[in-house]
């Protein structure tokens, strides 16, 4: 298990390795290690080179900061791995937490909102994450100033977990750094990054797809136009899970959001009952863990020359839905994402939010 533990590290940490890649590799070959040895075939049909596959000295030292940090790691598919998150298309192939997994296995609500929030709606966050709270709801967000602190804040004594896009024995920002070991220490933390990342820009939408998919539905209380909360929302909606939004002064910037996402048929919700409506007629067997990992149709032995033209022909520089490509090219779906793996490990496809492929720039 140890070996199989660091073979699904190497491959995650490759170049060229995102979840969509990693999933379809795991499915076509079994396991991480047979994955590993096929990468440079694939990459040569895909008319690349090779990725560069992560050195096994990096990831002994990786586990080892994770074991001395008090972390452990949840992949993706084994025992304790979050039931809805890996329901999601790309579900991260591996957690990195600090605290207790039980909360994974109750129903769970993100609450987002502006950085710059207004006071009225810090403190409304709060009440409403503690009412929650107290009715056993565990509440998740992204540790960042404003409404994520004042939900974190509202939830611990009853449960919270906090999602960060660092390394996590990174405190980002800095003056949380003390609430952030609280939510380990009392809660649940969790990073997508190994230790010592700092949180770049783009790790921020990947730690939202996070947020969303742990999660029955996300509450958004304030927010701007093009907000990071818009884009869990969003995600949230991609994911089918229910979106709600706390309505606000619609001379005040800082609720435009919110009040759009009630205009796009987000649900209004003013009060924890309102949030408890929703998610409790769910069946509650969605909060299970499942026993195996999804079940996606392994990728068939090969593609022909000719399928591998026509389905790179297919594509540009303008990201195009792979359902298109299937329906274009009027080849299974399994040869047209064995023809994107390829492409993806020669470095040639970019993948992008909702399911989409282009050549890469």
């Amino acid at each position: 298990m140890a070996d199989d533990a660091a073979d699904r590290l190497r491959l995650i940490r490759s170049a060229n390795i995102g979840p969509v890649t990693y999933a379809q590799l795991i499915a076509r070959f079994g396991t991480a290690s047979a994955a590993l040895a096929a990468i440079p075939m694939l990459a040569m049909r895909g008319g690349g080179r090779a990725p560069v596959i992560a050195d096994p000295r990096l990831i002994a030292r990786e586990q080892a900061a994770v074991a001395k940090l008090g972390a452990r790691y949840l992949f993706l598919g084994t025992p304790g791995y979050p039931a809805l998150l890996a329901q999601t298309d790309t579900a991260p192939p591996v957690l990195i937490v600090r605290g207790s997994g039980e909360l994974l296995a109750r129903p769970i609500v993100a609450m987002v909102g502006a950085r710059n929030a207004s006071a009225a709606a810090c403190r409304f966050a709060r009440e409403l994450a503690h009412a929650l709270a107290s009715e056993g709801v565990v509440i998740v967000s992204g540790l960042a100033r404003g409404i994520d602190t004042a939900a974190h804040v509202g939830a611990i004594a009853g449960g919270t977990i906090g999602v960060i896009a660092s390394g996590i024995d990174i405190a980002f920002p800095p003056e949380n750094a003390e609430l952030q070991e609280r939510i380990a220490q009392e809660g649940l933390l969790i990073a997508e990054q190994p230790p010592g990342a700092e949180p770049l820009a783009r790790h921020f939408p990947q730690r939202n797809r996070i947020i969303a998919g742990l999660a029955l539905g996300t509450v958004v209380v304030e927010a701007a136009p093009r907000s990071g909360s818009l884009i869990t929302a969003r995600l949230a909606g991609e994911a089918g899970r229910d979106v709600m939004a706390v309505p606000g002064s619609p001379v005040d910037p800082r609720a435009q959001g919110c009040n759009q996402l009630i205009r796009d048929g987000a649900t209004l919700v003013q009060s924890a009952a309102d949030v408890l409506e929703l998610i409790r007629p769910m069946d509650a067997r969605m909060l299970r863990a499942p026993t195996s990992p999804p079940y996606r149709a392994p990728p068939p032995a090969d593609a022909s020359e000719g399928e591998r033209r026509a389905i790179t022909g297919l594509l540009g520089p303008a990201p195009v839905m792979v359902d298109e490509l299937i329906r274009q090219s009027g080849f299974a779906p399994s040869v047209v994402q064995i023809v994107l793996l390829e492409l993806e490990l020669a470095g040639r496809l970019a993948r992008h939010s909702g399911g989409r492929v282009s050549i890469a720039a």
